[in-house]
């Protein structure tokens, strides 16, 4: 009598150990999911603000350069692995060009359209770190691409385009599993095509142009 009521005590014991075990190995699995499945495509409209650097260095401290102006662009990033996704970045910033002269400032001598278009390849950092249910995950991007410029003064008109590899640096600060904030710096090193605008054989400055951005980023 005692052997047999031992049997199913055991089993009372064992499915009582069991269901929480199974429980929480099915609430991970469901946690689990999202991220397994993950999305594949990244849009994201940003607006910020550029800083250029001079394109042409004259004699006595005097430069060309443009002045800084606000940005407006757009990034459309592919996952390629966990932490890999291809990047295309297209913006555009309209900003005058000055004549830098001691003791004057800057002169203003024409106004300039830009066209900024790039193709990067991203890392994210696995690194993230989350307070009440919002996510701060860090990553790095870097390609090559180019600027084009539309200059026009009065009734003269030039168009210029050069090439411009870039670096960047930002964070995704993840509100829901498919919207979030992408906050970033970039820098866009290339050198103005002097004689692409003004059929001068001159070759122009290494420039940095800095652009600060921050955009809404909708995952799909």
């Amino acid at each position: 009598m005692r052997a047999r009521s031992f049997v199913p005590m055991l089993r009372s014991i064992v499915i009582l150990v069991a269901l929480p075990t199974t429980s929480a190995t099915a609430h991970a699995q469901s946690r689990a999911r999202p991220l397994e499945s993950g999305t594949a495509f990244a849009v994201t409209p940003y607006v910020g603000y550029m800083v250029f650097g001079d394109f042409v260095k004259g004699p006595f401290g005097t430069s060309i350069y443009s002045a800084p102006a606000p940005v407006i662009g757009a990034q459309l990033g592919m996952k390629l692995a966990p932490n890999i996704s291809l990047v295309g970045n297209l913006a555009t910033a309209s900003s005058d060009i000055k004549a830098g002269v001691p003791f004057l400032g800057g002169l203003s001598v024409a106004h300039s359209t830009m066209v900024l278009y790039d193709a990067d390849l991203q890392l994210d950092i696995p690194i993230t770190s989350s307070m009440s249910g919002v996510s701060f995950s860090p990553f790095l991007q870097a390609g090559a691409g180019g600027i084009h410029y539309d200059i026009s003064e009065s009734v003269i008109s030039t168009k210029a385009s050069n090439f411009a590899g870039n670096v960047g640096v930002g964070a995704d600060v993840t509100l829901t599993k498919d919207f979030g904030i992408r906050l970033m710096a970039k820098d866009y090193i290339g050198k103005f095509d002097v004689k692409d605008a003004t059929s001068l054989d001159y070759s122009g400055e290494t420039a940095n142009n800095f652009a600060f951005s921050a955009g809404v980023r909708v995952s799909f």
